[in-house]
């Protein structure tokens, strides 16, 4: 089970960057997704989630309206579509897959099993 984070870069403040978390060795449609996220010198956040059955979205405050989370069961991936983004955007940014079917608990990581490394989004204003 492995999932791989992918997309990061620099960019400028207001700029777009999409993020992709890519599974292998086992169907990420089976699970749900979610994206965290950490500054440097500080503790993971939770950026967003998406359910099995993408059938609503979980996002942090923070990121409403400006990121969007999909995913794409027959390539096995999930996406971070992130726009306007901040300085405060920067960080490293790492997807988890998870076996909860309750949305609201995909705010927290302890309700994730499997972790991808993450890729760094660095956001300069």
């Amino acid at each position: 089970v492995q999932l791989q984070a992918s997309g990061g870069g620099l960019v400028q403040a207001g700029g777009s960057l999409k993020l992709s978390c890519a599974a292998s060795g086992f169907a990420a449609g089976r699970y749900a997704v979610g994206w965290f996220r950490q500054a440097p010198g500080k503790d993971y956040e939770f950026v967003a989630a998406i359910p099995r059955n993408s059938d609503r979205t979980l996002s942090a405050d923070s990121v409403k309206g400006r990121f969007t989370i999909s995913r794409d069961n027959t390539e096995n991936t999930v996406y971070l579509e992130m726009n306007n983004l901040k300085a405060e955007d920067t960080g490293v940014y790492s997807c988890a897959a998870s076996k909860t079917i309750i949305l609201s608990s995909l705010r927290s990581r302890s309700m994730y099993a499997a972790w991808g490394i993450g890729t760094l989004v660095t956001v300069s204003s």
